[in-house]
This record gives structure tokens, C-alpha cells and sequence, in this order.
């Protein structure tokens, strides 16, 4: 066995589009580094309030918090100079102060930096520090934190081929995709049958599963509850509502025909049936952040989008609108009324070819392959070779575009 495992800091959460990358990444490099009999050790770099301060500690990863602080965006600059920013923005040289002692002492090989408010500190000290630093950007722009590093980078591994003309200098820039979770490419359906007792579903018919992320969406609670009848009149219909909408919409499904009721699968949360359900569904409703583009594109689902409007930087309204420009889902942004929603979910319900049209398209953006594809790149920096994913010149892709 090699005498000295491979040393990586990880930095970048706040919600789960930055941490579960991350997390994806330190499996698939352990996976490899086992196989050739060598040791992982990770150093998580991320903040007290984080997803991040739960999910690394719980997969046994070395945890350190630093001082940083939220920018809120403005169009308008005097807004921007806000007495809060200005407060927080003066807490990231102590971060930065905290990241550089914290990788002085760790040693890292290579500092990995999935984007969020806590990768600039980190970020920054790994060049203080003359760190390989590795960015990986989940969004089709890239994300605040990503834009501030990149001139530190020494690779910045993005998600799709449209965000190559958007970086100033893209020689360090090379087509990873998204990382996604191996187990989400494992479902089976019957499983999803079995767990969750579907027996009034109607096999015959095309399955919608129905998705606000996990704490739910009021917004497409709303939306689907309007059209609810029609809809269980043409699929079956697996809803994830939120834990909170759980009873209000039980309460108003209890009017439903007893046919109708029997194709109604209603979910506060779906947790491990998830890589089921999604190989159940045949269309899927959702919100479109980076992580569900990722698993739905690399499962190749048809999918409906309604973006959240108010998330960071507008990111899914573009990555909504990216697919739908492709034929690879339908985009609903704005005001969406429930007969938008009919009409973009009715034509897939009724037609298998225009789904498996739409499926297919869908699965030339995915990546299942991107958490091989990132370490990849991880293992290549801290050697100090080229870029390695696809041709590994410039960011160009072996990849279907």
C-alpha cells in the first residue's frame, strides 16, 4: 500500500446544489484511490449553518468552519454597499486568515471548490498557499463565488459546453458535467411499485412524478392541485408536496373518485425510494436547479420545469430555458397559470413517441459519468498534467453536444 494517502480539501455548500457534488466526488476519488490501494484524507471547509456542517461529519469527513459572509445582489450599486454587505464582506479576510492556516496545516494535494460563499476564503488561501485549485460549477453561468476564483483556478470544471464561451480565458476549462449520486442511476421501477405500494396504478398509463425539492414548492403544489382531476384521468401521479403541504393537500385529494384517488400517490418526502420513483416516472414536474438537471438529464427523463424565479443570479430560469431550447424539456417561467401546465404535460402524456423524442434529447446533455470525469481532473491537477476530460484541450468534450 502506498505509504501517503491522497490529501484533498474540500470547500463550497450552503444548500445542497454545492454540497452534494462535492460529496459525489470524494466517494467516486476514495472508490478510485482504494482500487489502486491508496487512502483518501478529506478536510471539509464550510460554515456552522450549512448543509455542509451536517452531510460531512455524517460521511466521516474531517470538518472546519471560517468566517464569511452573504452578498445580497443588486442591479443597483448603491444597494450593493448596503451596511449589511459591507459587514459581511469585511468578514472574509478573517476567512480567508482561518482557510490559510487551516490548509497550512493540512497539506492538501489539491483544494476542490464546488462554489457557495464559503469557497471564496478558501478559494483564496489555496493560491496564498500554492494549492492546485480545482472549481466546479453546477450552472450553465457561472455562479458568484466561481466567478471570483477563476482567475486562481488552475482547472475550472464546468457542467455544460455553454458556459465555455462565457469565461474569459477557457484554456483552463474543460466539460466535466455535473456530478450525480450513483445511486440515483440504479432505480427500478417495481421497487418503487413495492416500496411504496402503488397498487392502484395503472401500469398502462404514462407516470408524472411531481417534485418541489425537499422542503416542496407551494407554487407547484398550487399548479398541480388545480389540475389534479385531469391529470389522474390521463397518468399516475407520484407527488412529493413538502412535509409541511402534506395535510392541506391530502385533505383536498380526498374528494377525488375512488379510480382517481387509486393513482394518486401523495409524499411529504421521498428519500431512499428516490432512484425508484425516478425510473418509475415517465415525465417529471419540477423546479430546475443544477443537481435535478443533472439527474434527470443523465436518466434522460422528459421533464417539465417550473423554475424557482427568485433563486441565485436567475440560474433556473437559464437552466430551464438551456434545455427547453434543445427539445429537451418544457420551460413554464413567470406568472404559470394551470392551463400553461396542461398544455406543456397534456402532448407528453398523450403521445410515448414525443416522450421518448424529448427523453432522448435530454439524455445527450447527460453526464453520468461526471464524478469519474472530475477526478479525473482532481488527480490531473495535483500531478500537474493537462487537462484530462475528453480531448483535454481548450474545454472540448468527447461528449454528445
Amino acid at each position: 500500500m502506498h505509504s501517503a494517502p491522497f490529501r484533498l480539501v474540500v470547500t463550497g455548500g450552503g444548500t445542497g446544489g454545492h454540497t452534494y457534488p462535492a460529496l459525489t466526488a470524494v466517494r467516486t476519488l476514495q472508490a478510485r484511490l482504494a482500487g489502486e490501494g491508496r487512502a483518501l484524507d478529506v478536510l471539509w471547509i464550510g460554515t456552522t449553518d450549512g448543509l455542509e456542517a451536517r452531510v460531512a461529519p455524517a460521511e466521516g469527513i474531517a470538518f472546519t468552519t471560517v468566517a464569511t459572509g452573504k452578498i445580497r445582489r443588486s442591479k443597483n450599486p448603491i444597494k450593493m454597499a448596503s451596511p449589511a454587505n459591507v459587514k459581511d464582506m469585511a468578514r472574509v479576510p478573517l476567512g480567508v486568515l482561518q482557510a490559510r492556516q487551516a490548509i497550512d496545516r493540512f497539506q492538501p494535494d489539491v483544494v476542490l471548490a464546488t462554489g457557495g460563499y464559503v469557497a471564496v476564503p478558501a478559494g483564496l488561501a489555496a493560491r496564498m498557499c500554492h494549492r492546485p485549485l480545482v472549481l466546479h460549477e453546477q450552472t450553465v453561468r457561472l455562479g458568484l463565488a466561481n466567478r471570483k476564483l477563476a482567475s486562481a483556478a488552475t482547472r475550472i470544471c464546468v457542467s455544460s459546453e455553454s458556459t465555455l464561451p462565457l469565461l474569459s480565458d477557457s484554456a483552463r476549462a474543460v466539460v466535466t458535467g455535473n456530478p450525480v449520486r450513483p445511486e440515483v442511476l440504479s432505480g427500478q421501477a417495481d421497487r418503487a411499485v413495492q416500496a411504496l405500494g402503488l397498487w392502484g396504478f395503472d401500469r398502462s398509463l404514462p407516470t408524472v412524478y411531481v417534485t418541489g425539492g425537499a422542503q416542496g414548492s407551494q407554487q407547484i403544489n398550487e399548479l398541480v392541485g388545480e389540475v389534479l382531476p385531469w391529470l389522474l384521468q390521463r397518468a399516475n401521479v407520484i407527488h412529493q408536496c413538502g412535509p409541511a403541504n402534506e395535510a392541506a393537500l391530502r385533505a383536498r385529494a380526498a374528494g377525488l373518485p375512488a379510480e382517481l384517488a387509486a393513482r394518486y400517490h401523495l409524499a411529504g418526502f421521498v428519500s431512499g425510494e428516490l432512484p425508484d420513483v425516478l425510473a418509475l416516472a415517465d415525465v417529471v414536474v419540477s423546479r430546475s436547479g443544477a443537481g435535478t438537471l443533472a439527474e434527470l438529464t443523465a436518466l434522460g427523463k422528459p421533464a417539465v420545469f417550473v423554475p424557482l424565479a427568485s433563486s441565485a443570479g436567475n440560474e433556473q430560469v437559464h437552466n430551464a430555458r438551456h434545455l427547453e431550447q434543445a427539445g429537451a424539456a418544457v420551460a413554464l417561467t413567470g406568472e404559470v397559470t394551470a392551463a400553461q401546465l396542461r398544455t406543456a404535460v397534456g402532448p407528453l402524456l398523450a403521445d410515448a413517441r414525443l416522450r421518448w423524442g424529448m427523453a432522448e434529447r435530454a439524455r445527450a446533455y447527460g453526464r453520468p459519468d461526471a464524478a469519474d470525469r472530475l477526478v479525473d481532473e482532481i488527480l490531473s491537477a495535483a500531478a500537474g498534467r493537462p487537462l484530462t476530460a475528453g480531448t483535454g484541450r481548450r474545454g472540448e468534450s468527447s461528449v454528445p453536444r
